[in-house]
């Protein structure tokens, strides 16, 4: 058997964990903190493909291996990878406290509520884009990914960050800070998690199922679930489509360029990404203010007439959707198809900016396709009778990035 202790911010296990072992494999601090039995040979955990050959020379021996790790071995630690070479029936593991549940615990909080996200080894774009969706979310660090580099990007977003450091030590410490005072400062290497709150969100009621809010029971929403100006808005059939095509899913950024309303980028807020709406009007603006804050959630919202309103936005989006139309509609779609990791969305009313659009998501490198959308709604007449009533078509352009039809969900 493969022994997986966790050790840190919980009860200390004892010192004699170790006991009876021939191989112990840790970090530097955890094997300083238990007794070796004489003659066991200590790994310290670096590079993992050597420890992990060191580990299965002893097991195929038949000699007894512990493995000692931070807090719950099984919570995006060393248990996943030992399982995959191993497999589950060889591992005793004996978790500690994860330092997730220690620091939500130090500031007082549930967590059953809470997103979890890593950024060790990880990018941490997918952790910042859940951060701004969502408003309680707990991001384990690593090199290049700590709270300064999330509290710069998270400066423009209302968040409290909770900042736990060397969890379950002597050394320990709990701080609350701004993103921008978390970007500014070294915070060295003892860092275990950050705690990313949006304290103006009402908390999440009792909940029966943990993990972030269930999405919701249905979308494309009708347009009277938004407020907006002389029926400028995306009707709902076409939302539905653009929806499907967007793909939002937690982890992504979505950009709704000529937002209007906001109706599309609530809605993709609603399905858990984050979204920033780009918006040139100031009553537009604050239409979608004002509609994002209806439905509980958070949209970023650029006044600014686009393609010059995008070149002050710093990360890529996943996806993108253009709506409006003007001249300047060649130049938006040729901007946001360079940028976007995924695929663009494009609605039109007008046939005349179909050729020009197409044409520049091909010129990005995406795989275009496209449909024109006609639908009719039941609409009632005198004498208890329906009749059809013809909305305005609309033209649904879309172009794919080639090589994101084989990717996954964000890890």
């Amino acid at each position: 058997m493969i022994t997986v202790v966790g050790m840190g911010a919980g009860a200390p296990p004892g010192e004699d964990v170790a006991a009876g072992a021939e191989l112990v494999v840790g970090g530097r601090r955890h094997l300083d903190a238990v007794r070796l039995p004489d003659g066991a040979e200590r790994v310290v955990l670096g590079a993992l493909a050597p420890a992990l050959d060191t580990v299965a020379e002893y097991v195929a021996q038949g000699r007894r291996v512990v493995v000692l790790a931070s807090g719950d071995p099984g919570f995006f630690g060393i248990v996943r990878v030992l399982a995959e070479r191993f497999g589950p029936k060889r591992l005793d593991v004996r978790p500690g406290v994860s330092s997730v549940a220690a620091a939500f615990a130090r500031a007082g909080l549930p967590w059953d509520d809470a997103v979890v996200a890593s950024a060790h080894g990880r990018d941490l774009r997918t952790a910042v884009n859940l951060c701004r969706a969502h408003p309680k979310v707990a991001v384990l660090t690593g090199p290049g990914a700590g709270p300064a580099e999330l509290g710069a990007a998270l400066r423009a977003d209302a968040r409290v960050l909770v900042v736990a450091s060397a969890l379950g030590s002597a050394e320990e410490r709990v701080e609350r800070v701004a993103p921008a005072e978390a970007a500014v400062r070294d915070w060295g290497t003892a860092v275990s998690v950050v705690l990313c709150l949006d304290e103006a969100r009402a908390p999440a009621p009792v909940r029966t199922v943990a993990g972030p809010q269930p999405g919701p029971a249905g979308w494309a929403l009708d347009e009277a679930a938004f407020a907006h100006r002389d029926s400028m808005i995306t009707k709902f059939e076409v939302r539905a489509l653009a929806l499907a095509r967007l793909g939002p899913r937690p982890g992504d950024l979505v950009w709704d360029v000529g937002a209007g309303s906001g109706s599309v980028a609530v809605e993709c807020a609603r399905l858990g990404a984050a979204v920033t709406a780009v918006e040139k009007t100031p009553d537009g603006a604050g239409r979608v203010r004002a509609n994002a804050a209806a439905h509980g959630v958070d949209v970023r919202v650029v006044h600014g007439a686009a393609p010059a309103a995008l070149s002050g936005l710093d990360d890529d989006p996943d996806a993108v959707f253009v709506g409006g139309g003007g001249r300047e509609l060649p130049a938006i779609v040729a901007r946001c198809a360079r940028r976007a990791r995924r695929t663009v969305v494009v609605a039109m009313a007008a046939l005349d900016r179909v050729p020009a659009a197409r044409q520049a998501l091909l010129d990005a490198g995406l795989e275009c396709d496209g449909v024109l959308l006609q639908s009719s709604r039941l609409a009632p007449l005198p004498g208890d009778v329906t009749r059809l009533a013809a909305t305005n078509p609309v033209f649904l352009l879309w172009g794919v990035r080639p090589h994101s039809r084989t990717e996954g969900v964000a890890p």
